[in-house]
């Protein structure tokens, strides 16, 4: 009997492509929530100048940047009404806040980080080139 006429293979072919299409599937949705967190540690690292920063945090900016995290978990709870993670049920404002306070301290370590590799980010000078004054700047001479 030829293998390919046999029904069975075929059945289980597709029900492979199907197991397949589903794996792919959850492995993407998975991959999209670690990608937020890899984005977020690449910006804390790479992006942002901790030298300066931890001078402003200490001057005062601490406070602004904990209400910013409040305000962040508070906006969020009202967004999304959920419990959280299965793991850990927890009431639908506190489990956002855990989390935002996470990401808040995962930036605080990777600031830390960069403090103890010497990873500190080139100064990006946003101001216009001052214009050149010369001869050559379009008035005719007698």
């Amino acid at each position: 009997m030829d293998p390919i006429q046999d029904p069975t293979i075929w059945h289980t072919l597709t029900v492979l492509i199907s197991t397949l299409f589903t794996l792919v599937m959850q492995l993407a949705s998975l991959g999209f929530h670690w990608l937020v967190w890899i984005v977020w540690i690449a910006v804390c690292l790479w992006g942002i100048n901790w030298k300066k920063t931890r001078h402003v945090l200490a001057v005062g900016g601490w406070a602004p940047a904990l209400l910013l995290i409040l305000l962040v978990a508070i906006v969020w709870s009202r967004l999304v009404m959920s419990r959280g993670p299965s793991f850990i049920p927890l009431p639908n404002f506190w489990w956002q806040l855990i989390y935002v306070t996470g990401l808040a301290g995962m930036a605080m370590i990777c600031g830390w980080l960069q403090t103890v590799f010497h990873w500190t980010p080139h100064d990006i000078n946003l101001d216009p080139p001052a214009p050149a004054h010369g001869d050559g700047h379009g008035h005719a001479h007698h």
